[in-house]
């Protein structure tokens, strides 16, 4: 099976699948093929874009920075919200409400709702979204 870039006479580009190139061949002289923009028989073949990846080398270069690990993303995501959010514990639907409909000073918040609360922060059109959060809060990496 082979994969060819195909053009009409249109100038569409589409990609057509095939048994072989021969078969190819003999469809399109039969005008077996059509572009699926605008039906034309008249299709060409067309170059492919390809790449080639280069192996990789044998010694990696000592720059290259390794990926960070989930822990310390955790961390450092858990002490974002620690330091940028104000913690309203049990009031976090009372609150969040109250700054929707702007009786409270806007503010990033954070803290616990229940699952008829989120309903009904849903209904009210307050945007939320849950994160789940350890007992303790995070050690900061300085």
């Amino acid at each position: 099976m082979i994969a060819l870039d195909l053009e009409c006479a249109q100038g569409h580009c589409f990609e057509g699948w095939f048994d072989d190139l021969a078969a190819f061949e003999t469809q399109q002289k039969k005008g077996l093929i059509a572009c699926p923009v605008c039906n034309a028989n008249a299709v060409c073949r067309v170059p492919s874009t390809f790449a080639i990846k280069a192996p990789a080398p044998a010694n990696p270069p000592e720059r290259v920075q390794r990926a960070p690990d989930a822990a310390r993303i955790q961390r450092k995501l858990l002490d974002f919200i620690h330091k940028n959010f104000d913690d309203v514990g049990a009031d976090f639907s009372k609150e969040a409400l109250k700054i929707h409909y702007g009786a409270a000073q806007p503010r990033n918040i954070r803290g616990v709702s229940s699952g008829e609360e989120e309903k009904i922060l849903k209904k009210e059109g307050v945007s939320f979204f849950k994160i789940p959060m350890p007992e303790s809060p995070p050690e900061s990496e300085n």
